[in-house]
């Protein structure tokens, strides 16, 4: 399809994703020079629509770029009042007392939002200072420039047949060309992904590191509901299978989100996270809680959890890689959103510096300093041990030297100096002689969901007569090589559906790809022990439509 004719723009800056680091560097962009061309393109149906975050907002980042944010109407309604940690077993709980914690993990000060609508917000204020957000539009491609610049992207690509090639409605996009690219596409973004590889920026750094996060929204019992109050709990149902937490936060309107996190380093390929999920809301103290409610929202998201040792370099020519492209997720805290913001503020300003210096396409080092020798490289590295203390020692291990760690740190040394994460997930995981099957509960309809059902709660939804956006490097591996060796965990560790092995009587095992229920949580391109399966984006507007995730 090389010879397909686009019609190009040119901006001064293209920016891919409308996330809070993209509009960040949009915002601060028109800030520092309201006559900066500057588009936002995202692939969601909406602003908001692709968000997914737990979350409890470090309004630093905010503080930082809309100082006065709260007279804007920022949607940060509900302040943290309590903050409660438990350890988990199968029937009981015990409180881990706050007083011993660093004070790096306090939640006083921070706020229960929904990042969708924050960001929706955020859309906002870029919009009043002249910035363009083109929502429904996937950035499909890269273009190049003749010294092997990134130089833009192709967007709005529309109209292909099943087999890739142009169908009777066929719409070929547009180039949209920046003298600058940020790409803040989220985790494992399938353009960052192309420029690290391209330009060989984890060179020298630790493999990145990630969990899948899965959430729902609940209305419940106003006699239960507790605005404010955030939990946090580790231990049952995990156990020593793998590791990973939930989270509790009751936000406004008598609705709590309820989410789990399962660190994608575990050994076993029998694991499955989403029913993990399902089965830690049968503790008693969740399912005490969510009793008499609804679940009303659900949805899923990959987390970057490597830290400062796993950030790969975040500039190339003509390309900067913000918020969680690089991973800039504080693990302890389980909080990123604020890092994200700082990032896109400062590669708005050293885009601002460069571009007023009569520089494009070049790298933007100084964007590059400042995140890893200011606010953000300070957050990570206090905290860069306790990932890899966990996933080697276990929980309590990394709760106790991680917590020495990290108060250690808060004066500026640590006795472990940086450890190092050594396997990616995708290594890490297993063969299924190794270890048993799992027995699940069945999921009951009341507290707990199948996940189809649960899909449903996503409103995700694809163009059935596009090209799969789940490529497979070799068909034949998930049958020939995944389903003997690992039992094809990849019907486990998606949590919306979209893989399965059909077996029919008298016929041969089938690998179905279901990319209809893909909610682009990214986890089978980065834990598939094969490495066979690359997500690549579908065409603008598709997957799910978050109300307020």
């Amino acid at each position: 399809m090389t010879d397909i004719t686009r019609e190009t723009m040119e901006y001064d800056v293209v920016i891919v994703g409308a996330g809070p680091a993209g509009l960040s560097a949009a915002i601060r962009l028109k800030q520092l020079d309201p006559d900066c061309a500057v588009v936002v393109l995202e692939k969601g149906s909406e602003v908001g629509a692709h968000i997914l975050s737990g979350a409890v907002l470090d309004p630093c980042g905010l503080d930082a770029l809309i100082p006065d944010w709260k007279e804007r109407g920022a949607p940060l309604n509900t302040p943290v009042t309590e903050d409660n940690f438990y350890m988990l077993g199968e029937a009981g709980k015990i409180r881990v007392p706050n007083l011993p914690m660093p004070p790096l993990m306090n939640n006083h000060g921070n706020y229960i939002v929904s990042m969708g609508n924050v960001c929706r917000w955020m859309a906002e204020q870029a919009e009043e200072l002249g910035v363009e957000i083109f929502p429904g539009m996937s950035c499909s491609e890269l273009v190049y420039g003749e010294q092997g610049e990134v130089k833009g992207v192709v967007a709005g690509e529309f109209g292909k047949n099943e087999d890739g090639t142009p169908g009777p409605n066929y719409e070929p996009g547009m180039e949209l060309h920046g003298k600058y690219v940020f790409l803040s596409e989220g985790v494992r973004g399938s353009l960052a992904k192309e420029v690290i590889a391209k330009y060989d920026l984890s060179k020298g750094k630790e493999p990145q590191k990630f969990g899948i996060g899965m959430k729902e929204i609940w209305e419940i019992d106003p006699a239960k509901h507790r605005p404010g109050t955030v939990t946090h709990t580790m231990g049952w149902p995990l156990g020593s299978n793998a590791g990973g937490g939930s989270f509790i936060y009751h936000l406004e309107n008598n609705q709590v989100y309820v989410g789990f996190v399962v660190h994608l380093n575990y050994k076993n390929p029998y694991l499955f996270p989403y029913m993990e999920f399902q089965r830690f809301k049968h503790h008693p103290m969740v399912a005490d809680l969510l009793k008499g409610g609804k679940r009303v929202a659900y949805g899923a998201r990959a987390i970057s959890e490597g830290g400062y040792q796993s950030m790969p370099k975040m500039v190339a020519p003509g390309v900067a890689l913000l918020g969680c492209s690089v991973g800039m997720v504080n693990v302890p805290r389980i909080k990123g959103n604020h890092n994200a913001m700082l990032s896109g503020k400062a590669a708005a300003e050293a885009a601002h510096a460069a571009l007023a210096a009569g520089r494009a396409s070049d790298e933007l080092s100084d964007y590059e300093t400042e995140v890893r020798n200011g606010a953000i490289g300070k957050d990570l590295k206090k905290v860069r041990n306790v990932k890899p203390l966990w996933s080697k020692y276990g929980l309590l291990a990394s709760l106790g030297l991680g917590g020495f760690d990290m108060w250690t740190n808060t004066i500026g040394f640590s006795l472990l100096g940086t450890l190092s994460h050594g396997k990616t997930d995708a290594a890490a995981t297993e063969p299924a002689a190794k270890h048993k099957p799992i027995d699940y509960p069945k999921p009951d309809g009341k507290l707990s969901f199948d996940r189809l059902t649960n899909v449903s709660f996503s409103m995700t939804n694809h163009e059935e007569s596009q090209p799969a956006h789940l490529h497979l490097k070799d068909s034949s591996v998930p049958i020939g090589v995944n389903l003997p060796k690992y039992d094809e965990p990849a019907q486990r560790y998606c949590p919306a559906g979209v893989y399965e092995v059909v077996r029919e009587e008298g016929k041969d095992p089938r690998f179905v790809i279901n990319f209809q229920n893909c909610v682009h949580c990214k986890t089978c391109d980065i834990k598939d022990p094969s490495q066979n399966i690359n997500w690549v984006t579908p065409q603008g507007g598709d997957g799910p439509n978050y109300p307020n995730m």
